[in-house]
Order: structure tokens, then sequence, then C-alpha cells
């Protein structure tokens, strides 16, 4: 990727894809002991005070009166939707099953980028985002047997399509931004609307405060799940192609998955495994380097040019 090293960039991708994979059951837990909107307001408003307070010797790139619009527009698709639709989403679904829908959004990133950014768009990247849809479409296809949530599979929709616009909106204007002060500034305001409209909604009274296992996903979903984890994405993303880095975060459910059976006990469907496989198939093909064709000269007329 353009400004990282091939070992750095591997090093970021595996710490983002832990972090967000061990996010989907630590948060399904924390959810029992607290309304959905005020728990997704509240950890994103942490996460963007404590960069915040990272970003604030740096008070000159912050650039506010050039800049205020990207971080306004970032923090609806990025902090409002994606964070209110997911955690409103995962009272519906399993956590691995809403992660894998969830993460439809690499699929979205590669057709938005190629539409609006310009990215490249080979057969073989074709080929990767139409199994991606339907490794999406064969783990929702339960969905209606009714033993799986049709409002639970459209709030992880809804989530991924806003991930997707954010993503892409990022790349197109990332040059613009510092990356810390994007983290910054669009999770604390971000996060200040959401709890507001949390505090609408829902009742503060329904906070389990005593339940240490509350303030553990706060804590992880603060200081991991917002600040080091959308750090590391953005800034993966302004150095590549957004559809190339997206794609490496469909390994994030196949993490949540594993977790999610371990520690909660949720099943694993056979169409849920097919999903997986077809995912999967679908990141190598995004990635997949073609190499250029090279003619094979032809016998007798090899080195015809020479004088």
């Amino acid at each position: 990727m353009a400004g990282l090293s091939r070992t750095k960039s591997a090093w970021m991708i595996a710490a983002l894809v832990l972090i967000w994979g061990l996010s989907w059951p630590i948060y399904k837990v924390a959810l029992m002991d607290t309304p959905p909107v005020l728990f997704a307001g509240m950890r994103c408003f942490l996460g963007g005070i404590f960069m915040l307070m990272l970003a604030l010797p740096r008070w000159h790139a912050l650039r506010w009166r050039q800049c205020w619009r990207v971080y306004v527009i970032s923090g609806v698709f990025n902090a409002v939707l994606f964070f209110a639709l997911q955690t409103i989403g995962l009272q519906y679904l399993p956590s691995g099953l809403f992660s894998v829908i969830v993460y439809l959004q690499p699929v979205l990133v590669g057709l938005l980028a190629w539409m609006w950014l310009g990215e490249p768009m080979t057969v073989l990247k074709l080929i990767g985002l139409v199994l991606g849809f339907l490794g999406v479409a064969c783990i929702s296809a339960e969905s209606l047997s009714g033993h799986l949530s049709v409002a639970g599979i459209l709030f992880a929709l809804g989530s991924a399509i806003s991930w997707a616009l954010g993503a892409v909106y990022v790349k197109k204007v990332g040059d613009r931004v510092d990356g810390l002060w994007l983290v910054a500034v669009q999770f604390t305001w971000g996060g200040l609307a959401t709890t507001l409209y949390g505090l609408l909604t829902e009742r503060w009274s329904d906070i389990q405060f005593a339940h240490g296992q509350y303030w553990f996903g706060l804590a992880y979903g603060a200081l991991l799940g917002v600040s080091a984890a959308w750090l590391l994405y953005f800034r993966l993303v302004q150095a590549g192609d957004a559809s190339k880095v997206a794609s490496f975060t469909f390994l994030v459910p196949l993490l949540s998955v594993v977790t999610g059976t371990l520690a909660l006990h949720e099943p694993i469907t056979v169409n849920l495994l097919v999903g997986i496989v077809l995912i999967v198939a679908s990141i190598y093909l995004v990635n997949r380097r073609t190499r250029p064709k090279h003619r094979t000269p032809v016998a007798g007329l090899e080195g015809s040019s020479k004088v």
C-alpha cells in the first residue's frame, strides 16, 4: 500500500481484524446491561474524547474552517448511523451472523470506489464481489424460516451501507484532513449526538452500572473498538485502494463467529459455513494480483528485429 510497507500494513490489518473480531461478542454481552443506543453513543463519545486528548498537541492540524464539513459528513456515516444501527441490530441476531451481514460493506466499497473514486474493476475483482454478495445472501437465507429476525438483517444492512459510504468518502477527502483529528472530532460529536438521541428514546436508569461486563464492554469499545481500530482503518484506507483495504475486513466475521461460538454458545449453521467459504474466496479474488501477459516469441522470428 502506498505510504506503508508491506510488513507494517500486515501488522495493522492483523490488529484491526483482532480488535473488531473480538468486539462483536464483547458488545453482545455488554448489551445485557444497557440500552443499545446509549451504549453506542457512550462508547463513541468516550472514544472521541480520548482521541481529542491525544490530538490536542497537534492543534494546528485541526484546520476547522477548511475541514468542518468533512468532520460532519464522516461522523454521520461512520459514527451516528453505523454505530447506532449495529448496536440496535445486535439485539435481534447472534453476534457472528450479524457481523457477517455487516461485512457486506467491502462489497459495497468495491462498487462505490469503482464508480466514485475510479479504482479499477477487473474481472477477478467483479467475480469476488459477486461471491461476496452470494455469501451474504447465503447466511441471510435462514431469516425466511422464522428462526432469524428480518429486522436484525435490515439493521445490519443499514450499518453496512453507512460504513461503506463513510469509508469511500474518507478515501476521497482523506488528503484534506489529519487522520487523528478526523477520528477524534467525528466520534466526539457523533457519539454525543447518538447519546442525546438515546436519552430521548431510552432510559438512563436501565444501565446496570454495578455490572463489570458493562464497564468492560464500554472501555473496550471506547479505547480499542473506536479509537485504535478506526485510526488504523482510516490510515489503511488513505494509504491504499479502498476496495482492497475493505476486503481484508471480511476476515473479521471469521474471528467473530469463532469467539461467539466459544463464548456465547451460538450455533454454526450450514448456511453460515457456506457463506463464510464464499466470503473468503471473494477476499482472495479481490486482492489477487494479475500478472501482465507476455507474448510468447514465435519460432524463427525471435530476434528478427535486430540489425
